[in-house]
């Protein structure tokens, strides 16, 4: 099996927990290590692995073929762009880039680069996802006519992250968990045909945004996504009503926290939900209502990087495009543009 030397540009959370351990595990991936710019813990959990000092020390080590950009999303663009213009494969986090512009320009040049770009989201791999995603596709529910998504929490205060806080490109709940939501109802419902958004700063001492409503307007489908910071006790997290019946579920996903305890991504039980959260169905089969609790399907996340391994070894196309990053940029754009003129916002 072809070996695909990977690097991280970044070892905070997101380097320790979302990527290096499905790059060590992964038989078609080598962990080279990662750029550390102070604080060096990378050798603490992978003692083989090279702490880079600068960007340069990464993009010139000619071992290197793919690169991680897992940093903050106002240097999204410009890390990019200078792992494509040193001949690597690059998966990038959301948000993709700060601007529509931005991401259209990454695709372009990943194209005459002749090189693999993917953006990383992983939350089309969450238990709860997958299984609305398995309801919807089966079926069961007729066809949707409306459908709620949401990603709350209760934590009103600032995140340590500053980048996320102070005012400027890429900052804000919208940027932060936005994309997660509007890249699941893309997934399910393809592109809308218009948007309608309305944004909040309801924390006593933010800065930026942290709260927002989007519409998502579909023929025959209305698609709402929301997150707040004020949400002592959620409601379930997916609701989707169809023609025959209703399935409600919440957000159960347990790879995070699993990950975050220090588990390695293996194992017949790995994303495994809690009984706790399995989803509610209430729908008609065969002309019987029935209501029924069902088991959640596994997260997995080691699938997108299955994804960028069959990408970049067999040319197959990533688990996640750069056009799919761009609607995501274009939906973002156009909610803040909703947002400002409080008006439906049609998209191209």
């Amino acid at each position: 099996m072809k070996k695909i030397r990977t690097a991280l540009l970044s070892f905070g959370m997101s380097g320790r927990v979302f990527h290096a351990p499905f790059i060590t595990e992964h038989p078609g991936f080598e962990f080279a290590g990662a750029w550390e710019r102070s604080k060096k813990s990378l050798v603490e959990h992978y003692p083989e692995a090279t702490s880079y000092p600068t960007l340069e020390s990464v993009l010139q080590d000619e071992a290197i073929t793919l690169v991680i950009v897992n940093t903050p999303t106002n240097s999204h663009y410009e890390l990019t762009k200078k792992s494509l213009e040193a001949g690597k494969h690059v998966v990038v986090e959301k948000a993709f880039t700060t601007t529509v512009a931005e991401a259209e320009e990454l695709k372009t040049l990943a194209e005459a680069m002749d090189r693999k770009l993917s953006v990383y989201q992983n939350r089309r791999w969450d238990s709860d996802f997958r299984t609305v995603q398995h309801i919807i596709h089966k079926g069961i529910l007729g066809n949707p006519v409306e459908v709620s998504f949401s990603y709350d929490r209760f934590n009103p205060a600032l995140s340590p992250k500053l980048h996320k806080e102070i005012p400027g490109p890429g900052a804000g709940v919208v940027y932060d968990l936005g994309p997660h939501l509007i890249d699941q109802a893309f997934v399910l419902f393809g592109k809308p045909l218009a948007v309608f958004a309305s944004f909040d700063v309801l924390r006593a001492t933010s800065q930026v945004e942290d709260y927002f409503e989007l519409l998502l307007y579909y023929p025959k489908l209305h698609v709402r996504l929301r997150a707040s910071y004020f949400v002592r006790e959620p409601a379930p997290s997916f609701i989707v009503h169809g023609t025959r019946g209703s399935f409600l579920k919440t957000r159960g996903d347990v790879q995070e926290a699993t990950l975050q305890a220090g588990r390695k991504p293996t194992g017949a039980d790995w994303g495994a939900e809690l009984d706790q959260d399995r989803g509610i169905l209430h729908t008609e089969i065969n002309g019987t209502v029935v209501k029924e609790v069902v088991e959640s399907l596994p997260g997995n996340y080691m699938a997108y990087y299955e994804g960028v391994y069959q990408s970049i070894a067999n040319n197959q196309p990533p688990p996640v495009t750069a056009d799919d990053g761009i609607m995501v940029m274009r939906i973002i754009e156009a909610a803040f543009r909703s947002d400002r003129e409080k008006k439906v916002i049609e998209l191209p």
